[in-house]
C-alpha cells in the first residue's frame, strides 16, 4: 500500500542528508513496513536491528559510541561485515539512550552514514531523555495513519481520488453518482480508520466494512494498553495514562467535549494527570486540539492550553471503542459520538498538514471547530455530520473578523458561494 511518508525518506536520501533520520509514530501505524521498503529498493544492502527483539544488541551502544566501534561491534555480533557504506535501520531504538546518542557521532563523522531509526514510543522516550541528546544532529519526523487519500490509492481509487482533488481545486461539484460513491468510502473509512492491518483486512475483505473483522482493532488498542503498563516509571503513572485514554469517548460524547479532568474520575485535579495526558500526546496515541483565545496572527501567541480537547489519533479506533456500526454514521442517523468521530476524523486529516490547529469559542453560544493558518489567511473551518447547512456561528464570526473565505465541511458536494467554501468530508485531505 502507498505510504507519503516515502517521500519523506526518498528526500533524505536524494539530498544525502549528514543527519541520521528519526521516524516517530503510534505503534501499528507502519513505520517499520515503509523503512523496510524503503532499504529494500534504494540499497543494494542495509542491516535491520530491532532493539526490543534482539536486547543483547543494546550492548553494542553502552561503551565507546565511535560509529567505527558501533559497527566493529555489531559486525561481530550479526556475523556479517557492516562498514560505512551499509545502511542500518535501528527499530525500537527508545530500548537504548546510548543508541540514540550514538547518532551525534555518527552526523559528526567526516563519512557519511545512512543510519534509519525508529520506535513506537520514541516521542515519549525523547521528551524523558535522560542522556545527551543528540539536538541538531537528527532529522526527526512524525509518521501517522493512513489519511483517507491513502486508504483511496490502497483501495484501487485513484482515478476517484484524481477527480476529487481536481474538483477541489475548481470548486465545481462532482457529478451525484460520483459524490455518492465517495461518500460511500468515507463512511467505510470512518469505521475502518487507517491503521495499515485494519486497511489491509478491509481490502481481503473484498472491500465490504461489514465482512472485515474489527476485532483487529481490539488487538492494536489492547498492543496500547500494554504499552501504557512497559513505558512507564510506575504501575500508579500507567493507571493514570489508562485513565484518561478511557475518558475519551466519554469526553467526546458531551455536548461541550472541552476536556474535563473530573470526567476521568472524582476529584481528579490537573496537578495528577497533566502529565499522563503529556505522555499520551508524546506517543501520538491522542491528538490534543488547544482553545484559541483570540483568531490573530501568529496563532500560536493566542493559544490558551488550560483549555483543550482530545481526540484519538486513529478514527477507526474511536469507532471500535464507541462499539459503532455503518448504519451509525449515516447522515440521518443520531447519536452522542456521531459529531464527535466526524470531528475526529477531520482532525486526522488536517494534522498531517498544518502544525498549528485550534478551536475558538468566544462565548457559549459562539464556537469555531478548527481555525489554522493557510497560504498566510487565518480560516475558520465549520464542521457538519450531515448535510444541514446553518452555520450561526460562522456567520457571526465572518461579522466580526471578515476573513478571506470560509470552509464548510460536511456531505454536501463542492460548492463556493458568498465567501464559503463547501468542502465534502471526503475531500478534507486536499485542503
Amino acid at each position: 500500500m502507498y505510504r507519503k511518508f516515502i517521500k519523506e525518506l526518498e528526500k533524505w536520501e536524494e539530498k544525502s542528508v549528514q543527519e541520521p533520520m528519526l521516524v516517530i509514530g503510534a505503534r501499528q501505524v507502519g513505520k517499520t513496513w515503509i523503512i523496510k521498503y524503503f532499504c529494500e529498493n534504494k540499497y543494494k544492502d542495509y542491516v535491520y536491528i530491532n532493539l526490543e527483539e534482539h536486547r543483547d544488541l543494546i550492548s553494542v551502544f553502552e561503551d565507546d559510541l565511535s560509529p567505527e566501534t558501533i559497527l566493529r561491534n555489531l559486525s561481530i555480533m550479526l556475523g556479517r561485515p557492516i562498514d560505512h557504506n551499509t545502511p542500518i535501520f535501528i527499530d525500537e531504538i527508545q530500548q537504548s539512550e546510548k543508541a540514540i546518542t550514538s547518532l551525534k557521532y555518527f552526523c559528526e563523522s567526516d563519512k557519511n552514514y545512512r543510519v534509519i531509526g525508529a520506535g513506537s514510543l520514541l516521542g515519549v522516550k525523547l521528551k524523558r531523555f535522560q542522556s545527551s541528546f543528540p539536538v541538531g544532529k537528527v532529522q526527526i519526523k512524525n509518521m501517522y495513519p493512513m489519511d483517507f487519500e491513502e486508504f483511496l490509492l490502497a483501495a484501487g481509487e485513484e482515478m476517484l481520488r484524481d477527480a476529487i482533488t481536481e474538483a477541489y481545486k475548481t470548486m465545481k461539484q462532482l457529478p451525484e453518482g460520483i459524490h455518492n460513491k465517495a461518500l460511500s468510502l468515507y463512511h467505510d473509512y470512518l469505521l475502518i480508520g487507517g491503521m495499515p492491518q485494519m486497511v489491509k483486512e478491509y481490502l481481503d475483505s473484498e472491500k465490504d466494512v461489514l465482512k472485515a473483522d474489527r476485532q483487529i482493532l481490539s488487538y492494536i488498542r489492547l498492543a496500547y494498553l500494554a504499552d501504557m503498563s512497559k513505558y512507564v516509571n510506575n504501575a500508579t503513572e500507567s493507571t493514570k495514562i489508562n485513565a484518561v485514554y478511557e475518558s475519551i469517548p466519554r469526553q467526546l460524547a458531551r455536548d461541550n467535549p472541552k476536556f474535563k479532568y473530573k470526567e476521568i474520575r472524582l476529584n481528579a485535579i490537573k496537578r495528577d494527570f497533566y502529565g499522563p495526558i503529556d505522555w499520551l500526546t508524546s506517543s501520538d496515541m491522542i491528538i490534543r486540539l488547544n482553545k484559541l483565545d483570540s483568531p490573530m496572527s501568529p496563532l500560536k501567541a493566542y493559544e490558551n492550553a488550560d483549555s483543550f480537547k482530545i481526540y484519538l489519533s486513529d478514527v477507526g479506533l474511536l469507532c471500535s471503542i464507541c462499539k459503532l456500526n455503518y448504519k451509525d454514521l449515516l447522515a440521518d442517523v443520531s447519536n452522542i459520538y456521531k459529531g464527535a468521530v466526524i470531528e475526529n476524523y477531520v482532525l486526522c486529516q488536517l494534522k498531517l498538514k498544518f502544525e498549528d490547529i485550534y478551536y475558538y469559542k468566544p462565548a457559549e453560544n459562539m464556537e469555531i471547530d478548527i481555525i489554522t493558518e493557510i497560504d498566510e489567511d487565518i480560516i475558520p473551518i465549520e464542521i457538519k455530520s450531515g448535510r444541514h447547512k446553518r452555520s450561526t456561528s460562522l456567520n457571526n464570526y465572518r461579522s466580526r473578523y471578515n476573513p478571506k473565505y470560509v470552509i464548510r465541511i460536511s456531505e454536501n458536494n463542492f460548492g463556493y458561494t458568498d465567501g464559503i467554501k463547501s468542502v465534502p468530508l471526503y475531500a478534507v485531505f486536499c485542503i
